[in-house]
């Protein structure tokens, strides 16, 4: 089995969980900070390790492009190339489907598209998709699907639904006595019914976890909210259950509560490198003149190495004059921050307080 998953404890819907894989333990809920191109974005892999991270997202659409998979392979795989010794999700490039739109062409058989660095033309089936992440060393291998923007119509939606449950059959197939846990991603847009029929009939395949994607594609906050309330729940029990892109700190709790395990975002990251912070009472911005002869730490509760070692004061000298350290440091409070939601999350579920947790709120979040 490439990937195990057991229950600690529930609190309500919540859950409290362990995600087991070839290098290591994940204690869920878990937020995975995204390294896109194999690098999380001014942070070393022992800085991010540091910040409590022990799952990160990279994206084998941009991987594939630059360096390419036979460069990662010459590399001894994804995780020697960018020396993680944690585990690593990778997403398919499904959402840049979405994103690149304009450079696609989407069919049953795959997407054709011209590469946005050079405009070489490219294709990716749901087989090959498959390939390259296994080829990389992907502890967790998302397939292909069809992401839709919003609005989208229900019958357009159905087509989107209709090929990404197809892509998910032919990723079985073509992922079958290889390396690595395979996640299916439940589509629909908005409606409820679409949902359902994807994540019951994905249920049905031989499929590691379970992905809520298709949110935060521009829909309001309120029907968000909606589409993952109705669909969370209807994710198979003893599976690790996934929310795609989602990363306001509110969201995250709000999702925890429905029932979800395992969340990724770029907001920490890019956050940080404007130098917005977050903490339990609230962001800080640390270019605010009212840093500027600040002794105190980002957050005096927090542990992190720029929390133990830097005042805002000097962080925003940081940033006002330009350093890239600014964002290097920035960017560790904020991983650190979304980690230690987590397991602050984790505790409360098993105490038996979560709801309580939950409503303390994250101010400005």
């Amino acid at each position: 089995m490439a990937l195990g998953f057991a229950i600690d404890a529930r609190d309500g819907a919540a859950r409290a969980g362990r995600i087991q894989l070839p290098r290591g333990e994940i204690r869920t809920p878990v937020f995975m900070p995204v390294g896109t191109r194999a690098a999380v974005k001014s942070l070393t892999a022992g800085q991010t390790k540091a910040a409590g991270a022990s799952i990160i997202l990279a994206n084998a659409y941009h991987l594939a492009l630059r360096p390419g998979v036979e460069a990662i392979e010459a590399s001894g795989g994804l995780h020697e190339f960018m020396n993680w010794d944690g585990s690593i999700l990778t997403d398919s490039g499904g959402f840049q489907v979405f994103s690149l739109a304009p450079l696609g062409r989407v069919s049953d058989e795959g997407v054709e598209f011209r590469s946005h660095y050079d405009g070489a033309r490219m294709f990716f089936s749901p087989e090959s998709v498959i390939d390259m992440q296994v080829r990389m060393g992907s502890d967790i291998i998302m397939p292909l699907d069809h992401c839709l923007p919003y609005p989208s119509s229900e019958s357009e939606t159905s087509g989107s639904v209709q090929r990404t449950l197809s892509w998910a059959r032919a990723s079985v197939t073509a992922k079958a006595g290889r390396p690595g846990a395979l996640y299916g991603i439940v589509q629909g847009g908005v409606f409820g019914d679409l949902r359902a029929r994807c994540a019951a009939e994905l249920a049905g395949m031989e499929l590691d976890g379970f992905a809520v994607g298709g949110v935060c594609v521009g829909e309001p906050a309120e029907s968000t909210r909606d589409v993952l309330s109705h669909t969370i729940p209807m994710l198979p029990e003893g599976k690790p259950r996934y929310v795609m892109g989602m990363g306001p700190p509110a969201d995250l709790l709000a999702c925890i509560g429905m029932g979800a395990d395992m969340f990724d975002c770029v907001l920490p990251t890019r956050n940080a490198r404007s130098g917005y912070v977050f903490t339990r009472r609230g962001v800080v911005r640390l270019k605010n003149a009212s840093n500027a002869k600040s002794r105190d730490p980002i957050d005096p509760d927090c542990g992190c190495e720029t929390c133990r070692s830097y005042s805002r004061a000097y962080l925003r000298h940081l940033f006002n004059v330009g350093e890239i350290l600014g964002m290097t440091l920035a960017t560790i409070h904020n991983v650190a921050f979304f980690e230690d939601l987590m397991a602050a999350a984790r505790t409360a579920i098993i105490e038996g307080r979560y709801a309580e947790f939950a409503a303390c709120g994250i101010d400005g979040g």
